[in-house]
């Protein structure tokens, strides 16, 4: 696997988002001994690049990696996030689930306690790249960055990242501490980045990590019909899979299948290799919980695209429906 440079951070090219295997989708936390398998296969393939948030669970997916890398740490670099936990509000958290505990909090005093309950969690003394998950609007973005930053000195963190953050969001948290990487939600599904943010973050030297690079699975071919997702599955509820919209957004994957087949490859893989093409400031995080779907995923890397073929997916259309039902934490 390739390597990419995210603000002097050197991670693989394509990472692993480990989010899935203990939350939000169906079918997560009932296998946590494939999910390690999964893990570990990744770091043979050298996709090193390991994505985990304290939210995710909540904590169990930290828990969950913590133990996969555990006598690996090593060949691994591990983001988490903070800020959609709130540690300090008095609240008891005992057996509450992820949609009970969430709650914006980048303050200073919930960092410096989210910190130490990550490491703890993944069963190490430092985090490679250390996210806010979502901007907290009644905290300054100067008073997070400069709490993370003292992590930084205390050898906890070793690089700043932010998540979802606009364009004056990043600047000014750029000024108080360099910024290693922005992740936001980017693929041939959505497309919003490339207006203001990737040349933003380019202008500063900020890498890029796009979460759902395969559009939540869309991208992959593999949902054909609502009917596919359970209802357990939040995509049930997300507007791009209700009613109408759905059978509208069928057409995009139509085209990437198209690329597929001359490719001899997975619609999925060409997804990831669109991103790819998109620069060597580029890291996604494609997630899974399953070994085959991740061997899938890392043949992306060898893909190389005709002109003609990358053009023909540049010129997809953009999909129908807002990214998320409540769009309210994005940060504009």
């Amino acid at each position: 696997m390739k390597t990419v440079s995210l603000g002097g951070l050197t991670v693989s090219r394509l990472g692993l988002g480990c989010m899935g295997m203990s939350a939000y989708y169906a079918g997560a936390g009932s296998d946590n001994a494939e999910s390690i398998r999964t893990i570990h296969r990744a770091l043979e393939l050298g996709v090193t690049f390991l994505d985990t948030a304290e939210i995710y669970g909540p904590y169990v997916n930290e828990e969950l990696v913590g133990e996969a890398i555990a006598g690996r740490r090593d060949q691994v670099v591990l983001a988490t996030k903070y800020g959609q936990i709130s540690h300090v509000s008095g609240n008891n958290q005992a057996g509450k689930s992820a949609d009970e505990l969430r709650r914006l909090d980048s303050s200073p005093a919930n960092i410096r306690i989210s910190v130490e309950g990550s490491l703890r969690r993944l069963g190490t003394d430092y985090i490679d790249l250390y996210y806010q998950h979502r901007v907290d609007p009644t905290t300054p973005i100067e008073d997070t960055i400069g709490a993370v930053a003292e992590r930084v000195q205390q050898g906890k963190v070793r690089y700043i990242g932010l998540s979802e953050a606009s364009p004056s969001t990043i600047r000014r948290a750029h000024a108080i501490h360099p910024i290693t990487a922005l992740q936001t939600e980017y693929s041939l599904w959505t497309r919003d980045p490339e207006a203001e943010l990737l040349p933003l973050t380019r202008e500063l030297g900020i890498g890029f990590v796009p979460y759902s690079p395969l559009g939540r699975g869309f991208l992959t071919g593999n949902i054909t019909k609502r009917s596919d997702l359970e209802t357990s599955d939040f995509r049930s509820a997300n507007p791009r899979f209700t009613e109408g919209n759905f059978e509208a957004n069928l057409g995009i994957v139509e085209t990437v299948r198209s690329v597929a087949d001359e490719l001899n490859a997975t619609p999925g893989q060409v997804a990831l290799a669109w991103l790819l093409a998109q620069g060597d400031d580029i890291a996604p995080i494609p997630g899974t919980k399953q070994v085959g779907r991740l061997e899938e995923n890392a043949g992306a890397d060898a893909i190389t695209f005709s002109s003609d073929q990358l053009e023909r997916l540049n010129r997809i259309q953009l999909p129908v429906g807002e990214r998320y039902a409540d769009m309210s934490s994005i940060d504009r």
